[in-house]
Formats: structure tokens, C-alpha cells, sequence
């Protein structure tokens, strides 16, 4: 129940009561609390689901970065939240190009199987197949960002260069 108060004052000023009218918000909070937790079973997912999810803000800066993403990389979220992620992780031959590929996205022009090689914490290269996805969020200022699902190639690449 929502009350709301407010006194009553009469011509000299004196306080003679108060107004009161309540509302029934049972629904609302249900509502609410039904969109928590549907946040909260899709926060679980992108997290532990097994394919490599990572997400920019305008800035290109690291926003998202899942399980996989940090097994396959190498590198924690701790350690890739807030880092650029063209110039922190992407390989120097592919920078430019996915760059583009984000900055399309940020204009939420979406890229369908994009490939990229990625340098890993250990020095290796991942080749990694991406689709972006424009990510608008009007909550609190978080601002425009892209989401990335992406798909681990590396190992069908070396097969093909076999």
C-alpha cells in the first residue's frame, strides 16, 4: 500500500487534520520484482553460457565480458572491464577493420558473422567469429553500447590451413 499524506491547515494556520489517500501497488511490485528477476536469470545466462559474450560502450570501452570470454582470452572481467578493447585485445592486422565493425554497431548498424583474430593474455591468437548487436539502455545513464556473441574459430582455421 502507497500512502500519501498531506496536513490540513485552516485559515490561521492551525493544523485541523490530515489528508490521506493510499493506493493498492500489489501488482506493480509484482510486476517489479518479476522484471529483477528476469534481469537476473539473463545476467546468469550471458555469464555462463559457452560462447565468448563481450560488450563496448561509445567509448570502446569493455562493458560485458562473460565466462567464456575470459577462458578463451584469458583475461578476467576484473582485468578487461573499462580497457579499450581495439587497442587492448584485438590483433594489430585486424584493428582496423573491427573498429569499423563497432563503430557501425554504435550507430546500431548490427554485423552478422564478422571474423577477427584477438591476441590472448598468453600471447596466443584466437580467431574469434562475432555478430554485434546495438544495446540502448535508458536506465541510469549507461548510455548506447554493443553486445558481441561470438564463436571460437580458432581451431577450424588451423584444420582449413592444413
Amino acid at each position: 500500500l502507497l500512502l500519501n499524506a498531506t496536513p490540513r491547515i485552516d485559515s490561521q494556520g492551525q493544523l485541523v487534520g490530515v489528508v490521506g489517500v493510499g493506493q493498492d501497488i500489489t501488482e506493480k511490485k509484482a510486476a517489479e520484482l518479476q522484471l529483477v528477476r528476469s534481469a537476473d536469470d539473463l545476467r546468469k545466462l550471458i555469464d555462463t553460457v559457452n560462447v565468448p559474450i563481450f560488450g563496448i560502450d561509445t567509448q570502446c570501452c569493455v562493458n560485458e565480458w562473460n565466462q567464456k570470454a575470459a577462458e578463451i582470452t584469458g583475461y578476467t572481467k576484473e582485468e578487461a572491464h573499462g580497457k579499450n578493447f581495439v587497442d587492448t585485445f584485438v590483433n594489430r592486422k585486424s584493428s582496423s577493420a573491427i573498429r569499423q565493425v563497432l563503430e557501425d554497431a554504435l550507430q546500431a548498424h548490427d554485423t552478422v558473422n564478422f571474423e577477427f583474430e584477438f591476441d590472448t593474455k598468453s600471447g596466443a591468437v584466437v580467431v574469434l567469429l562475432i555478430t554485434t548487436t546495438y544495446r540502448h539502455s535508458t536506465a541510469s545513464n549507461t548510455g548506447s553500447s554493443v553486445i558481441c556473441v561470438g564463436q571460437d574459430m580458432t581451431e577450424l582455421k588451423k584444420a582449413e590451413e592444413s
